[in-house]
């Protein structure tokens, strides 16, 4: 039985899916104006985890993440660099999933992108006015947000104290409004911005608007998990559920999950501070499986602060898991005999223990602090029950079990052998043969394998050269 915390009634709930065996999951994904910075990483890598584990535990998991391309950071960016938003948005998105890829992250079920679903904003936005939850001013539609009752739920916040104390949701246009708690559906186009056509004006659509429709094309109008940041609780799902409910006249979304905040050194990233630090930034110190291990070595509602330090301790204790794995895998081909030992049998099961100890913390709001010392139990087990005598199905047996774990945490311990020089040489060879007999297709089938392989050839003038990808 899986349990988790759910952020609406702010105590952990047995986990029972709307659909049996499967799991709608919609995780808010990053606005694509920058390179990703580890703020952004945490929620990826924190609920890609959650996923894994569902889907260890055998259910179908749909799982959609957005790319919000369409907002003011990326129309300011494209200004300054004088291209469209259109390029700022693709150019990013690109080098998030190159990001993405290096923290292991599973590919989504669906990546929308805002700009392909304006249509179904427009419409969900009509749909809000006709309801009487939404108004038209001057080409910007609102959301009355006193008329759903309801708002406040997810937050735990009450409206009045919102009008007294929340200065930071007045907007411009106040005056146009009924209430100052009234926020943005669409709004009108300024100059040189990008825009959509809709019965209000030529614009584009508020960013809350934008995840309840992708929700709900990609999901349904009801899902089992939404989940994000903790500093997306208000009022960015907040509104969503406010629209949604309104639109759909049912639950939004049955489970709320949230990652605590990621300090650097003790305090909050910020570009003012000059902590600010990119995944890229990080990648070209550190393999990204190690940045993947640190967060996982806290649970996801704790705060967890980013250090040089800890970096060194989680890529320590990365490389411990690793090195269990590689001895195991040299002691596999040295092996003297084939066949289990009753011995060896015995010494197998008694590694279910440590199975039990990871399923009962990932079983536990997905607590991967504890997930992760059960992995460490695990390889000291396997370092302290095998030698050179041990058979080959017994050492296979336990570096397919320390796998299947790793897996569930995204971590990759059972890399490919690295492509040795001659061989690469060799290939090229056979290439460069095949090309001298005009057998393009093998030539570009040689090139496609090694490709596969992470080796790009490049053809010069002095002949191939070729380099890692």
């Amino acid at each position: 039985m899986i349990e988790l915390y759910n952020t609406l009634s702010r105590k952990k709930e047995e986990f029972v899916p709307m659909e049996e065996g499967k799991v709608r999951m919609y995780v808010c994904g990053p606005t694509v104006y920058n390179l990703i910075h580890i703020g952004n990483a945490r929620p990826m890598i924190v609920f890609d985890t959650v996923r894994r584990y569902f889907e260890y535990k055998g259910y179908d998991v749909n799982f959609v993440s957005n790319f919000t391309d369409v907002d003011d950071k990326i129309i300011k960016k494209a200004i300054e660099e004088g291209v469209s938003a259109d390029e700022i948005s693709k150019r990013y998105i690109a080098e998030c999933k190159k990001d993405m890829e290096g923290m292991n992250i599973k590919p989504a079920t669906k990546n929308p992108l805002a700009t392909e679903e304006i249509c179904g904003m427009v419409d969900m936005i009509q749909t809000l006015i006709d309801k009487g939850y939404a108004y038209e001013k001057n080409g910007t539609v609102y959301y009355r947000t006193r008329k759903f009752e309801d708002y406040g739920k997810l937050s735990h916040k009450n409206l009045d104290d919102l009008r007294s104390g929340e200065r930071a949701l007045l907007v411009t246009g106040e005056d146009e409004k009924e209430d100052p708690l009234d926020f943005v559906l669409w709004k009108p186009k300024k100059e040189g911005e990008p825009f959509w056509e809709s019965p209000w004006s030529e614009g584009r659509p508020g960013w809350h608007i934008e995840c309840s429709e992708m929700s709900k094309k990609y999901l349904g109008e009801q899902i089992d998990i939404h989940a994000g940041g903790e500093d997306l609780v208000f009022p960015h799902h907040e509104n969503e559920i406010a629209q949604s409910e309104a639109a759909n006249g049912k639950e939004f979304a049955k489970y709320w999950m949230h990652n605590a905040f990621l300090n650097i050194d003790n305090k909050k990233m910020s570009k003012s501070l000059g902590n600010f630090r990119t995944v890229r930034e990080i990648s070209e110190q550190y393999d990204l499986q190690v940045l993947r291990f640190f967060m996982l070595s806290a649970h996801y509602r704790s705060p967890l602060n980013f250090s040089a330090d800890l970096m060194e301790a989680s890529k320590n204790g990365l490389e411990r898991i690793v090195n269990a794995a590689e001895n195991l895998k040299f002691r596999m081909k040295n092996a003297k005999e084939e066949a289990f030992t009753e011995a060896e049998q015995e010494a197998y099961a008694k590694t279910e223990e440590f199975v039990g100890k990871f399923e009962a913390a990932m079983d536990d709001d997905f607590n991967t602090a504890d997930a992760v010392a059960a992995v460490f139990d695990l390889v000291k087990y396997i370092n302290t029950n095998t030698s050179e005598e041990s058979s080959a199905e017994y050492l296979k047996k336990l570096l397919e079990r320390l796998t299947k774990l790793c897996d569930v945490l995204g971590l990759i311990v059972d890399k490919e052998e690295e492509m040795l020089a001659e061989d690469i040489e060799k290939m090229i060879e056979e290439r460069q043969a095949a090309r001298k007999a005009k057998d393009f297709a093998k030539a570009d089938a040689i090139r496609d394998e090694l490709l596969a392989k992470g080796i790009i050839l490049e053809d010069t003038r002095e002949g191939v050269k070729w380099k890692k990808a």
